[in-house]
């Protein structure tokens, strides 16, 4: 049984600072459109469906995410991935749809799209990463939800009968900010978002 829950999580094992060894042999994310359609039938329409949505891991990516993230049907990451190993580890859990964040304009993540739209469920999100950027009406444009990062601040909002979820940041920590990811369960009738504290004390 996970041992995570609603703005919480608590684990016996210390987290450690994952290292992801950058391989000029392996995948990059250059030129990579890295959206990802699932073959499961709860991504084809079945429901309730499952989204895991993590930000911000700066080239960081924490064992404890991965746990959290395990059992999703499809994973966005909103952007300031910072390593495409990260994309690599993500994509082995779920189909991932990846955006860019502004650490990501150079270096071998700099091929995402800044934005991203995504069709699950019958739903459609839209991926950017730093919402203020937001240069559309969500709710005109018949978008359920708004998927963002950036600010490093977990964040659910709804306006319009949108969703507005910014899923803090899964990587090194920022002054006194929590360590956060968040998941986004989809039902024929509701979106339930949830935001899950990764609480790593000892873990800069």
């Amino acid at each position: 049984m996970r041992a995570f829950s609603l703005l919480r999580y608590s684990t016996n094992a210390r987290e450690v600072r994952l290292f992801l060894r950058k391989s000029r042999a392996g995948p990059s994310c250059s030129g990579e459109h890295l959206q990802e359609k699932s073959s499961s039938s709860r991504a084809q329409g079945g429901l309730p469906l499952r989204i895991g949505v993590i930000s911000d891991t700066h080239g960081m990516l924490r064992p404890g995410a991965l746990d959290a993230l395990r059992g999703a049907d499809h994973i966005f990451h909103a952007g300031d991935v910072g390593d495409p190993a990260i994309l690599d580890a993500l994509r082995a859990l779920a189909p991932l749809t990846a955006i860019r964040g502004n650490i990501d304009e150079r270096g071998a993540c700099s091929h995402l799209p800044p934005t991203e739209v995504v069709e699950l469920a019958g739903r459609s999100f839209y991926l950017l990463h730093d919402v203020h950027a937001l240069d559309l009406d969500p709710a005109a444009a018949g978008f359920a939800g708004v998927i963002s990062g950036h600010s490093h601040k977990p964040r659910i909002d709804w306006h319009k009968g949108v969703l507005y979820f910014n899923p803090g940041s899964a990587g090194p920590r920022r002054f006194s900010l929590p360590i956060s990811i968040g998941l986004l369960t989809v039902y024929a009738d509701r979106m339930e978002p949830q935001l899950l504290d990764l609480r790593t004390e000892d873990v800069p």
